[in-house]
């Protein structure tokens, strides 16, 4: 064996995690979830293509015990247990490694990073060059001559100059920073009060850890002094837990990383057990004839065939004239645009591709300039600049396109086609009769897979589409659209129309044949405009009253602090570490009831406050503290820099494709978790306010979950307590607990409320008894007593498990699909996971549907009575819209009308609407 010349070591635990949280959840035919599997698979692949390492291996951790626990028990016992979903896919990570004949490492006692710090020192012994596939910060210590890290996720190398960067010292001494900043995510406690800043510049100008510490007694400033002299042995102790042991016995032998070549029989009969259809067709591998595909798996759907791609830059009118006259011959166009940003209501258009068959694809540039003549977009205005290739004036181009986009009889086929209708509605332009390959794959496939363009084209024809970065670069060195030379802008923006227009040839017929028809066409494709309209139009907030409630939550923090710290004899300590905060209640105060996760921390979530609440004020002041601490960082604090300066309004974004029930989710801002069961939350709404003239209106489904319960699982005690329009807790209470509803006290109707809301998600009696503050027994006797009372809840219950269980997902009234991942799954705990999800999922996903209908039907209502009014957000179960004064009354009922009509149920359904100045009041 020759010696190695380039060695790469993966992080293979890190980029497990990464491709956990990065992917969207995926199960293979039997159920097992796959989606870290399948990240990691493909992050594998890519790397073996392209790098010309000749030794490779996976390094990989085996526990969290390792020898430093042994010194130090608290380095990372704070950390929760892995997800349920992700706990199997860690030996199948494993296996696909090995599937690329890639040797795997790991070592009882030590770390990943451990490991990878010794093969990385064996490997500049022998004179090789080092890459470490990681994004670790610890690993940045090993950043040296032969020496370099790359991040895959950012295709970005990391390097002397970006450790630099982020530590503010050479990697030889990014250590002594760790030690004095230490490292929360780890618990390593490093030196009170003092950052990264701050320890880069002490040891910048002490030179390393143990001059400062001797010399901690010069130090000028106060606080900063003291820290370091109370606290050197934690600086010790920090910087032995963050340096990396390179001297660990190697347990496989350097030659023994050698690249080999892939067998295709091995590396086929993983993908084909996984369902990795794309993956196999992009390896050109077959799969085994033992191996099976459901054929309801996405991922195992049929790989159509490959197209010779044509792809046209159009730069003439001819050329222009002529692409449009087919798309309106066609009746069928693809479309896509390309921006300066991600931000509809702040980025410019760019360019506009088009297709009208598979394979054949134009781009329509419309601001491109090199980087030194870089312009905006001007209607009225010529070309570009003069030294950049010849393309047709913006004016001239979006007024040859504006009756295309128009024309109700020619469909235009887009991805996400909301963003570009926003864009396109800056410019004055109306995209009618649409459709989107986005939403319907998320019809189709719901929670199966991820629904992004780049994911689909792989999933379903096994193509690797040209990545952003590819054209548009990565980090410092990354250019906007605008500025790519136009021959990469005409592969990349062909590219997404044609590629758009394929997936709906494949997509759109399914809908027919899987019964999909009804919820694409009247609850998805026909909110699409209605929610361009809600994003654009955002919602007005009062800047000085967030300014305001942020400095009231910033003097209540510092006084809940000094409270919590005198309820501690005054020995001061870090509120937000559950590791102090563990000590402080269960060792230093002797508050009973501790209990200590599996990692041997005591455990100090919100539930254990609470319970020890009533026993001494200390947990009740630090849970105050938590709640208020949350709510300024991420509210007020958050909330002023995400005002538009233009408009002085949030504008946030709906994801249209991304819960597994068909709910919205809303983003920068989300808008939909801003908490309302308390004083300060509800301050919060406050700060949203109603434009001048006008009044915001909420209108709210009440208790629509319950009432969905009572419909679907036919209660008959439930359908005629909401009939009736009685207290519907306090008719539980009777009904479970033999009481008469006229001697009903608050106690009992809390406790019949509580099973209500929580027996559709699985309540356990341990959760009841922690809710209610009762014993296990008798919550245990209240569930019994309420199935007793409500026999067909039970027999809902067993009859959506079977459903899920036969199908691999429930259905809602209006024929969504919700899927239910590890609804077989062999490990108990994921499989009464999914059971739960699948019990909820007709519940939640038919309050999401309900609430679409109403949303479709609710901006035509408004326009016949000759109502302004305007729907600005919503959340969850609740619509909140804005209208002129004079208009409140009307505008009530019409939201009222058009959403209580939303649904045919056994049960009324009943919405709750108020109005006022601003979002608080209203609700």
């Amino acid at each position: 064996m020759t010696s190695p010349r380039h060695v790469t070591l993966i992080d293979g635990s890190g980029f497990i995690f990464r491709a956990f949280h990065g992917l969207p959840p995926m199960t293979r035919p039997d159920g097992t979830p796959v989606n870290a599997v399948y990240g990691f698979t493909t992050m594998l692949m890519k790397l073996l293509s392209e790098s010309d390492a000749d030794h490779v291996a996976v390094v990989f951790d085996t526990s969290r015990k390792t020898f430093r626990s042994d010194f130090y028990p608290d380095y990372k016992a704070h950390r929760p247990p892995a997800p349920e979903e992700l706990v199997p896919q860690f030996p199948l990570v494993r296996d696909a490694t090995r599937a690329f004949d890639v040797c795997c490492i790991e070592m009882e006692g030590f770390e990943a990073d451990d490991l990878i710090a010794t093969y990385a020192r064996a490997a500049v012994a022998q004179g090789a060059k080092v890459t470490i596939v990681s994004s670790d910060k610890d690993l940045m210590q090993l950043v040296g001559e032969r020496v370099q890290m790359f991040d895959p996720m950012k295709n970005r190398v990391i390097g002397e100059p970006e450790v630099r960067e982020k530590f503010g010292v050479g990697p030889d001494r990014v250590v002594d920073v760790q030690a004095l900043c230490g490292d929360a995510s780890d618990n390593v406690p490093g030196v009170p009060g003092i950052g990264i800043k701050t320890a880069a510049q002490l040891i910048g100008e002490y030179g390393d850890l143990d001059t400062l510490l001797a010399r901690a007694s010069e130090i000028k400033q106060p606080k900063r002094r003291e820290s370091l002299l109370e606290h050197a042995e934690l600086a010790r102790i920090s910087r032995r837990l963050v340096l990396l042991r390179d001297d660990v016995p190697l347990p496989v032998a350097m030659d023994q990383l050698a690249v080999k070549p892939v067998n295709p029989e091995t590396l086929a009969a993983f993908c084909a057990a996984q369902g990795f259809r794309s993956l196999m067709n992009r390896l050109n591998v077959k799969a085994p004839p033992v191996a099976t595909m459901a054929a309801a798996t996405p991922a195992a759907l049929p790989v159509a065939p490959k197209v010779e791609t044509r792809y046209e830059l159009v730069v003439s009118e001819d050329a222009l004239d002529r692409w449009i006259a087919e798309a309106t011959r066609a009746g069928t166009v693809a479309f896509d645009t390309e921006t300066t940003g991600l931000d509809p209501l702040r980025a410019q258009l760019v360019g506009v591709s088009l297709s009208v068959e598979p394979g054949r694809a134009c781009y329509i540039p419309i601001l491109h300039s090199p980087p030194q003549a870089q312009g905006s977009l001007d209607l009225g205005g010529g070309g570009p600049a003069a030294d950049t290739p010849k393309i047709l004036p913006a004016k001239t181009t979006l007024d040859r396109l504006k009756p295309l986009l128009a024309d109700p009889a020619v469909l235009k086929i887009g991805h996400n086609i909301k963003y570009d209708m926003q864009i396109l509605a800056g410019l004055g332009l109306v995209l009618t009769s649409l459709d989107d390959t986005m939403l319907l794959s998320y019809v189709l496939d719901g929670g199966a897979h991820g629904h992004g363009l780049d994911e689909l084209c792989q999933l379903h024809f096994g193509h690797a589409n040209i990545a952003f970065s590819e054209v548009c670069g990565t980090g410092k060195a990354q250019v906007t659209f605008d500025r790519v030379p136009l021959d990469k802008a005409l592969a990349y923006a062909a590219e997404d129309a044609d590629m758009t227009l394929r997936l709906h040839r494949l997509l759109k017929p399914r809908l027919l044949a899987e019964r999909m028809v009804t919820v694409y066409e009247t609850l998805e494709r026909p909110l699409v405009p209605v929610i361009v309209e809600m994003e654009r139009a955002g919602i007005k907030v009062d800047r000085a009253a967030l300014i305001a409630l942020s400095e009231d939550f910033g003097r209540r923090l510092g006084e809940l602090e000094n409270e919590v710290i005198a309820l501690n004899n005054g020995e001061v300590f870090n509120l937000g570490s559950p590791q102090q905060l563990g000590k402080v209640l269960f060792e230093t105060l002797g508050l009973p009831g501790g209990k200590k996760t599996k990692t041997g921390q005591w455990a100090t979530g919100a539930d254990v406050l609470e319970e020890l609440a009533h026993l001494h004020p200390l947990p009740a002041r630090l849970l105050d503290w938590r709640q208020i601490s949350k709510l300024k960082s991420t509210y007020t604090d958050a909330l002023v820099s995400q005002i538009n300066p233009a408009t002085g309004r949030v504008h946030t974004s709906y994801s249209l494709a991304t819960t597994t029930t068909g709910r919205l989710s809303s983003s920068d801002p989300n808008l939909q978790n801003i908490p309302i069961r308390t004083e300060e939350g509800r301050k919060i709404r406050h700060a949203f306010v109603a434009d001048a003239g006008c009044k915001l209106i909420s209108a709210d489904y009440s208790q629509i979950e319950l009432r969905l319960v009572a419909h679907v699982a036919g209660i008959e005690g439930l359908r005629t307590a909401f009939a009736s329009g009685a207290d519907i807790h306090a008719i539980t209470a009777s009904q479970v607990f033999g009481v008469p509803v006229e001697g009903i006290d608050s106690s009992l109707r809390r406790r019949a409320k509580a099973i209500n809301f929580g027996i559709i998600y699985g309540i356990s009696p341990f959760g009841l008894a922690a809710q209610l503050g009762i014993p296990q027994g008798e919550a245990k006797a209240y569930i019994a007593a309420y199935f007793q009372r409500y026999p067909e809840i039970r027999d809902y219950m067993e009859r959506t498990k079977e459903e899920a269980r036969e199908n691999g997902f429930v259905t809602t009234l209006f024929g969504r699909k919700v899927y239910t991942p590890g609804i077989k799954d062999k490990n108990g705990a994921m499989r009464a996971f999914a059971e739960r999800a699948a019990i909820n999922g007709p519940i939640q996903g038919g309050a999401a549907d309900i609430i679409k209908r109403a949303m479709v039907r609710l901006p035509a209502a408004l326009k016949e009575a000759g109502l302004a009014a305007r729907m600005l957000l919503q959340v969850h179960d609740e619509l909140v819209l804005e209208a002129p004064e004079a208009a409140v009354e009307p505008t009530i009922a019409v939201v009222k009308r058009i959403m209580e009509a939303a649904a045919s149920l056994s049960v009324p359904l009943l919405v709750e609407a108020g109005a006022a100045d601003n979002w608080g009041e209203a609700h």
